[in-house]
């Protein structure tokens, strides 16, 4: 028993010092990537085709901040890849895969590369803010209000942007809570998660007057504008943002559509903007606000809606009227939703999310 302990602390200690030294020792020398046959970047080798595409202020969506857990990083290598890594595999297709699609964050910069991104992924810059106010909305969500500096920003009601992480090259990212009407300020809501970087700095560093950098907008997850079913928004604790950010946008245009927004939290401490939600609902008869508690305290004294949200929402879609949905909260919400939604009818191609 011994021995094998001996023999498993020698391999991690070589598995290191292997990656260490290809950190710190080995060179690729001079590199380039070719962007669509007519764009040329030249560098040392050795990091990712993400980082180096952000170096060069070319910013795709990577919404885990190029760990290869979200999958939205996927760019066509025409040339100089590699193969294909096992943490690629579980986000492409076969048939992506013949195309040449790869995750930006695992293709290592080794050799000359070629690559191919489609001209509506490259309309994303580079933005600076300074931070307006900072404000807690629950115990462990703040509303962080930044004002844009030196330009405008045009984004759709829905979609995100990344937070750059001060001192790192690192970003994380924030569904946008605020009206795409205005242009020169951004409302995000943030969650500290226990060891998370971003949301340790925003919840224990950041302060009102800070400068920060954010790139945007990203996501297929906004508001089809073009469409008149009734809309099925489903969320939960930081999900109310992007949902936020669509009810602005419909509130502004007279709330054109049916709309049953049902949020769920864990105990009455939980939910935030109630007063402004039941105000909305009380001015737009098209507008239903259904929030509930999955372990509501008894000093809660709750007399709404108790379970999982996505059970609640059954209650009340049953009726044949065309619709389309918006999820935004953890995986297994989303997951649980679309089992739900499509039981009641909606077709799979009208429900919109994104996993991160």
């Amino acid at each position: 028993m011994i021995t094998f302990f001996v023999v498993n602390g020698i391999l991690l200690v070589i598995s290191l010092l292997l990656l260490l030294a290809e950190r710190f020792l080995v060179t690729y020398g001079e590199c380039s990537i070719t962007l669509n046959g007519d764009k040329t970047f030249s560098m040392l080798g050795g990091d990712n085709l993400l980082n180096y595409l952000n170096q060069h202020k070319i910013f795709i969506p990577s919404a885990c901040g190029g760990k290869a857990t979200c999958g939205f990083c996927k760019l066509k290598v025409l040339s100089g890849g590699g193969d294909i890594l096992p943490t690629e595999e579980v986000y492409i297709d076969k048939k992506e895969r013949e195309e040449g699609l790869r995750l930006a964050c695992q293709v290592k910069v080794k050799k000359d590369v070629e690559i191919y991104i489609p001209e509506y992924l490259l309309g994303a810059e580079e933005f600076e803010a300074d931070v307006s106010h900072i404000t807690y909305l629950t115990h462990d969500i703040k509303i962080v209000h930044l004002a844009i500096l030196n330009k405008t920003i045009n984004f759709k009601p829905g979609q995100y942007i990344q937070f750059k992480i001060p001192g790192t090259d690192e970003y994380r990212a924030y569904s946008v809570a605020s009206s795409p009407s205005d242009k020169s300020t951004l409302e995000l809501l943030i969650r500290l998660v226990p060891g998370g970087l971003c949301s340790a700095y925003v919840h224990k560093v950041l302060m009102k007057g800070d400068r920060v950098v954010f790139t945007g907008p990203f996501g297929d997850f906004y508001l089809r504008e073009e469409s008149e079913n009734d809309i099925i928004a489903i969320g939960g604790g930081c999900g109310m943002a992007p949902i936020r950010s669509i009810l602005y946008f419909l509130r502004e245009k007279g709330m054109p559509r049916r709309v049953f927004y049902f949020f769920g939290a864990r105990t009455k401490k939980d939910l935030f903007f109630t007063k402004e939600l039941r105000e909305l609902e009380a001015k737009f008869a098209n507008f239903k606000y259904i929030p509930a508690l999955s372990e509501p305290e008894p000093g809660d004294k709750w007399e709404g809606e108790v379970g999982f949200v996505t059970q609640i929402a059954e209650k009340y879609i049953g009726d044949k009227r065309p619709k389309e949905a918006y999820l935004c909260g953890p995986p297994p919400m989303i997951d649980a939703a679309m089992k739900v939604l499509t039981r009641e009818g909606v077709k799979p191609e009208n429900i919109f999310y994104d996993k991160f």
